[in-house]
């Protein structure tokens, strides 16, 4: 039988016995691949002297350690003292880190736009004036080219700097054109400013609370969404302009669950990397976003065929090069794409197949524990526990609930609520009659307190208790009235909420229609094939 994966396995807490994950230098080592680990020791042998000797044998030490220990530490290092350890630990942090400078500045253009920038600076504090300049150019057209308006500012501010102070004989033409692209980018610069900060409270916004829950949730977004946007975002060309733009309409739609909205922004988002390819490694990490986005998009809107198309289009990007080229892309590739698969057996009732994805998911959670955010593993704990419900298997279901149940923390409201609806929806199936009325009383607190009611929730405690007071016989009628009452609910948007996270509909219909949940979703899944084609199917044929 599977074992959940504990939410405290993953709190940097549970290890401090073992610092393992409170050392900075240990959990730099253990991040590092073998070609990174290959290329810092030739990196460091270049200089032969007894200091960074120490640092290597310091290194291999750390490199062998399953868990960081300072006192086992202190005996492999014999000529070490406890005072030296520290300067020399972070000796070994600093070399590290130029190693790895000096190894991904040829495959990363922040890097190498640094370099550049940092190599004009040299240039010109060594009174090589022309020779800076000529570095700048080259540093601008780089910047330039890959829509790099920070950098650009400050290659420019270098050179406003240069001109101010010395006579470098340059054309009034040439002085015009670089105050004239001074303030085009600082115009630039504070409209990505403005942008990012939208896309950033509304993520934020999502991430503590979840889907906007009332009218009066749904009116203080809008305010705020229409207060922070800029005039006229219909004129906006720039790449990174538009990036934030097509964020910030992605959450807004997503909050209020506008999931038509929703779907065109996030393929907006995409297409935006479609029309400039060269930016796909250049911002990797937005790309990999938007592709989870889309793939939600289209898991809320039961687009199957959309679905599969992007997730074969997601999972062709993960072999490229690029997706390896960052240990944060690596792992938020293998979560996106991973959820995205548990999505498909969700929505098409496969929920068997789902299961057989556990084990390889959760190894992969433990591998990168230390790089995996909290709400990741919520989100897949809630995913993992629908498959149990769907499959029947209820205890395991409640097992990988009581995991968000019993975290603290103030991730998510949502799914904290919808987790404890759901663990009783699994007592409920198991038949434990006798717990189920302060249960339900319980939830029915929880979910006030947080404000997070909807009339469906409303309907499905309703249905539980009155279920509990009348017999076998007479659980039809209730069941086919329950299923009457929440069906015409599915339209409203404040109210699909509920289905997002619960598809109570199947649930209803399986009791009633006597067939097992899966058969029910799978069957929808079926009869979805013989449709005419949706306007978002469309889009992708």
């Amino acid at each position: 039988m599977l074992k959940p994966l504990p939410l405290k396995d993953f709190k940097g807490k549970t290890f401090m016995t073992s610092n393992r994950f409170t050392d900075a230098l240990f959990q730099l080592v253990k991040s590092l691949e073998k070609a990174e680990k290959r290329h810092f020791k030739l990196y460091i042998k270049r200089s032969s002297s007894n200091e960074n000797l120490k640092i290597i044998q310091l290194f291999d030490a750390l490199d062998k350690m399953p868990e960081y220990d300072e006192r086992i530490l202190l005996k492999k290092l014999s000529s070490v003292t406890k005072p030296q350890l520290a300067n020399l630990k972070s000796h070994l942090y600093k070399q590290l880190l130029a190693s790895l400078r000096l190894l991904k500045t040829a495959v990363n253009i922040d890097l190498q736009l640094s370099e550049l920038l940092d190599n004009a600076r040299v240039l010109y504090y060594k009174g090589l004036k022309l020779q800076s300049f000529k570095m700048l150019e080259r540093a601008k057209e780089l910047a330039k080219t890959n829509h790099k308006y920070n950098f650009l500012a400050q290659v420019i501010s270098l050179e406003k700097k240069i001109e101010t102070l010395h006579i470098t004989r340059s054309t009034l033409e040439k002085t015009e054109v670089l105050t004239s692209e001074a303030a085009d980018i600082g115009l630039h610069i504070n409209n990505v400013i403005k942008l990012s900060n939208l896309a950033l409270l509304l993520y934020r916004w999502y991430v503590e609370n979840g889907y906007a829950r009332n009218k009066e949730d749904e009116k203080g977004v809008r305010s705020f969404f229409k207060e922070m946007l800029p005039p006229q975002p219909e004129q906006i060309t720039d790449f990174y302009e538009r990036l934030y733009l097509f964020q910030s309409y992605c959450w807004y739609a997503f909050i209020r669950q506008d999931f038509l909205m929703y779907y065109r922004y996030s393929k907006k988002w995409v297409d935006l990397f479609d029309e400039e390819p060269s930016m796909v490694t250049v911002e990797t990490g937005h790309y990999v976003k938007g592709m989870h986005t889309l793939l939600n998009a289209l898991f809320n809107l039961r687009n199957y065929k959309t679905f599969q198309v992007i997730l074969k289009k997601f999972e062709k990007f993960a072999a490229t090069p690029a997706s390896e080229t960052h240990d944060n892309f690596r792992v938020h590739t293998f979560i996106y794409i991973n959820a995205a698969k548990l999505n498909w057996h969700l929505m098409t009732g496969t929920f068997s197949k789902g299961l057989a994805l556990v084990p390889s998911i959760e190894a992969g959670l433990q591998e990168y524990a230390s790089y995996v955010d909290m709400h990741r593993i919520l989100v897949f704990n809630y995913k993992i526990s629908m498959l149990y419900f769907g499959s029947g298997e209820y205890a395991i279901c409640i097992d990988y609930l009581q995991r968000i149940i019993n975290d603290h923390g103030n991730l998510r409201i949502d799914l904290q609520c919808y987790a404890r609806l759901l663990h009783l929806m699994a007592h409920y199936e198991l038949g434990n009659d006798a717990i189920i009325e302060s249960l339900a009383r319980s939830v029915y607190r929880f979910m006030a307190k947080m404000k997070n009611f909807s009339v469906v929730e409303e309907e499905i405690f309703k249905f539980i208790r009155s279920s509990l007071q009348v017999s076998s016989k007479e659980l039809k009628p209730e069941l086919e009235h329950f299923l009457y009452r929440i069906k015409h609910l599915e339209k409203n948007r404040f109210e699909t909420r509920a289905f997002a996270y619960l598809d109570v509909i199947s649930w209803i219909e399986s009791k009633v229609y006597e067939k097992p949940m899966s058969q029910i979703i799978h069957e929808k899944y079926l009869k979805s094939k013989h449709t005419k084609m949706s306007p978002v199917q469309m889009d992708y044929n």
